[in-house]
């Protein structure tokens, strides 16, 4: 966790704060301590300590080796713990999360007589780069992802419903050893499939139709995410030019992931492809984002200003969707290591043609 401490210390010294409060789950993950919700890090310059109610004492004792605990009253606010740290280590200019701070709280934190500093994209570009042990975290999840979409493919059949396949994909991903997912399985099939984030719902498979999955798992924090589309007998002859764009579109946008590069310039890249084809106007989202623990960057989109990387690592997911008609989306977890990318997932991506059943 060291390390990890360090940079957030860095990141107090770029913005000039005495300390940085950590509410929300993600980088308290980060940090390797407890995730609850009555759990609370602030780092200050010389320690760190975990703020939280009595609920949280044994588990914390058992992980957490190198915060100070500060224990309070289940049903009292934490702020008074706080404003005790506050006046013992001198703070002045306190960080906070800005996604985890409600207006309440913050008009409180003002009242502590602090000047509070809210942070947004600085705390996700501190995670920005991974280092060898959150790659092979990551590589564990891409692993397993792509091993539930095999097994589920080997159950897809006629008549069954998007309800079914996304039990199927929860089922395969949590007897694997997955925590959670990374977010709300997509399962769409037919004309849904056109929709870029539909849930499941009881419409049953057609022969034929694109079956679009997206999906990925969360296990020990780090997280997957892979889309794909295979169809039940053969597509139409429109499906397949929809998917062979799309194919060539993801394909260029690997090739356009490198060191040095501007992530805007890899949305571009695969846009092109897409745009030459006729389909620019149904590619109504960015190219990919990164992917880590959740909330990564870099985000690779028209505004993309972030220069890529040895150590990022981003989806790639090109899409068309045909209203009325169905979508392809094909997205791989892309590493970029000694300057040039490296996809993580395995499973294939050519057109994918089941046979009725």
């Amino acid at each position: 966790m060291n390390a990890r401490v360090e940079s957030v210390r860095a990141l107090m010294d770029e913005r000039g704060l005495d300390a940085l409060l950590i509410k929300g789950k993600t980088l308290k993950r980060y940090l390797g301590t407890v995730t609850g919700s009555g759990c609370k890090v602030l780092i200050t310059r010389a320690g760190g300590y975990l703020i939280m109610d009595g609920r949280y004492v044994n588990e914390a004792a058992d992980i957490e080796h190198d915060l100070e605990f500060r224990v309070h009253e289940q049903g009292v606010s934490y702020l008074g713990e706080l404003a005790i740290l506050i006046g013992e280590c001198d703070i002045h200019r306190l960080g906070a999360e800005a996604s985890q701070v409600l207006v309440s709280e913050y008009q409180k934190l003002c009242d502590l007589d602090v000047e509070p500093v809210l942070l947004d994209g600085e705390l996700a570009r501190m995670r920005i780069i991974k280092d060898e042990y959150e790659i092979a975290a990551v590589q564990h999840a891409v692993d397993v992802a792509d091993d539930v979409y095999a097994k589920v493919l080997e159950h897809l059949h006629i008549g069954m419903t998007e309800y079914e396949i996304s039990a199927l994909v929860h089922y395969y991903s949590i007897a694997a050893g997955a925590e959670a997912m990374s977010f709300d399985t997509i399962v769409a099939t037919g004309e849904r499939s056109a929709l870029p984030h539909g849930r499941p719902t009881m419409r049953t498979v057609n022969e034929g139709e694109p079956i679009l999955i997206d999906f990925g798992v969360q296990i020990n924090g780090y997280q997957s995410d892979m889309t794909r589309v295979c169809f039940i007998g053969q597509p139409s002859s429109q499906m397949v030019k929809v998917y062979d764009t799309v194919l060539a579109a993801h394909l260029a946008g690997i090739e356009a992931i490198r060191e040095g590069v501007v992530a805007r310039d890899v949305d571009a890249a695969a846009r092109k492809v897409i745009a030459d084809a006729g389909y620019g106007a149904y590619f109504t989202h960015g190219l990919g984002h990164g992917i880590g623990m959740g909330g990564d960057l870099p985000l690779l989109n028209t505004s993309g200003d972030i220069v890529l990387r040895n150590g990022m690592i981003m989806s790639c997911e090109p899409g068309v969707y045909l209203p009325g008609v169905g979508d392809v989306r094909i997205e791989d977890d892309v590493l970029l290591r000694d300057g040039v990318a490296v996809p993580l997932n395995h499973t294939p991506k050519q057109l994918r043609i089941l046979e009725v059943r």
